[in-house]
């Protein structure tokens, strides 16, 4: 059997350590895993390759606010599963999960054996839910559009889009990002126009939607 190909992206290194053991014993040595601890890692392995047969992706990653480097993920690399992983585990976190196209949620607090379950049963082509945490969810109109204008990002574009919400100003992201200013206006641009706003707060306020609950 081919060698699986899985990217963990989780800034805890003992969280990524416990994955690379599951998995390990799981699926045997000749898997192959490449850890990342931010949301800017994951996407420079993904440029590299975007031969992965697994995303396993922490919640809350730095470089990404709530479920953004899931919408983000989905909408660049759409033949590429995703599966989120989470110390939050409210039904309505899961919920959420699999509003924005995750193929399951495993939560932190699950044994060697869950975790194992539910990968094998990802790589099978299934998606796996932790039955009792699964609750209805409806997102509405507005958190909608928010995550098809997201999707739409390219990664440089998302990665702009979080140093302003971060509140960075153009000159100080291109220095970060090591390109000309002009550069970053041109970004901004298309960022505003796609995801329908017209000043650096609504962009702010948009991403941060990515963050909040649904309302019961």
């Amino acid at each position: 059997m081919a060698a699986y190909e899985i990217l963990i992206a989780d800034d805890h290194p003992l969280f990524r350590s416990a994955l690379q053991q599951a998995l390990t014993l799981g699926l045997g040595p000749e898997v192959k895993l490449v850890e990342a601890a931010s949301i800017a890692e994951l996407e420079n392995c993904l440029t590299a390759s975007s031969d992965w047969d697994l995303v396993l992706l922490d919640l809350n990653m730095p470089g990404a606010y709530g479920f953004s480097g899931l919408v983000l993920l989905r909408g660049q690399y759409p033949h590429i599963p995703v599966v989120m992983i989470s110390a939050q585990e409210e039904p309505s976190i899961v919920a959420r999960a699999r509003e924005f196209g995750a193929s399951g949620f495993i939560p932190k607090s699950s044994s060697l054996e869950t975790i194992q379950e539910a990968v094998r049963a990802v790589l099978d082509g299934d998606l796996y839910w932790p039955s009792q945490m699964l609750e209805p969810s409806q997102v509405s109109d507005e958190v909608k559009a928010a995550t098809a204008g997201l999707s739409s990002l390219t990664p440089q574009q998302f990665r702009v889009l979080t140093m302003v919400c971060d509140g960075l100003l153009n000159k100080q992201i291109a220095y970060e990002l090591n390109v000309s200013e002009a550069t970053i206006k041109a970004h901004v641009t298309a960022i505003f126009r796609k995801l329908g706003v017209r000043t650096r707060t609504q962009a702010a306020l948009l991403l941060q939607q990515m963050e909040s609950l649904p309302t019961a």
